[in-house]
């Protein structure tokens, strides 16, 4: 177990800026963890060089799956440095076959992820942008990493999913910046809290696939919110 020390957050808060905005964690979020999950965590850095990936896991056992290895950071600052650190989770225990990721996307190059037993024998899991939750949806959105060139503004329905009664935002998106907030507008349109998870980690890459997946609104205004979200990898802080 190392300390998260002051260069290794910088590295951490640069890389959600990049990736999806930024990513701010309060002081006791590292021993909380620690108690909490058991989480072991490996810096990398070249000799006398700042770091450049960090990486933390801690082991969970199943009752059909067995033990595997369990993904909570991997903040990689660049191809050569996700290598090394995929190379080091491919190799970390023979005996355990399956490691997990804890997010829905990893920079920079999400595809990795799949090629996880081409340096070790594990097979990888992601957690995918259909099983978030996103408890806060204003605050989702002012966290998120937005398109500094987008300028949009566009009233939605959010419904919930178990009887309750739907509410009304206005979301506008601006330098860079995005804001909902509760409106009596006609919404443009229409998604379940389900949906809204969805589109916020990048989920509906197109049109079409929003529309199949039940979200509803003109065409215009559907693929705007599908391009709001298309940029950049999704990202994404643990709660909302």
């Amino acid at each position: 177990m190392i300390a998260v020390g002051p260069h290794t957050r910088t590295l951490q808060r640069d890389l959600a800026a990049r990736y999806n905005g930024p990513m701010l964690r309060p002081t006791w979020w590292d021993r909380c963890k620690l108690d909490k999950h058991g989480l072991t965590t490996y810096r990398f850095n070249r000799p006398g060089q700042d770091p450049t990936g960090l990486l933390s896991l801690a082991f969970a056992t199943h009752p059909t799956d067995g033990t595997r290895v369990v993904v909570h950071d991997f903040w990689a600052a660049d191809d050569r440095a996700a290598a090394a650190m995929f190379a080091f989770l491919g190799r970390h225990n023979s005996r355990i076959r399956t490691v997990e990721f804890q997010r829905t996307g990893l920079p920079p190059h999400p595809q990795l992820l799949h090629n996880l037993h081409r340096v070790g024998s594990a097979t990888a899991r992601s957690w995918h942008p259909w099983m978030l939750r996103v408890l806060d949806v204003a605050g989702a959105v002012r966290l998120r990493g937005w398109p500094a060139d987008l300028d949009m503004v566009i009233p939605l329905e959010v419904g919930a999913e178990d009887g309750e009664a739907p509410e009304r935002y206005t979301l506008r998106i601006a330098s860079g910046a995005g804001e909902l907030t509760p409106t009596t507008r006609e919404p443009r349109a229409r998604l379940t809290r389900r949906q809204f998870a969805v589109w916020y980690a990048g989920g509906y890459r197109t049109t079409t696939a929003a529309t199949m997946a039940g979200v509803r609104g003109e065409p215009g205004d559907l693929a705007a919110l599908v391009r709001a979200t298309g940029e950049r990898e999704p990202w994404l802080p643990d709660h909302f």
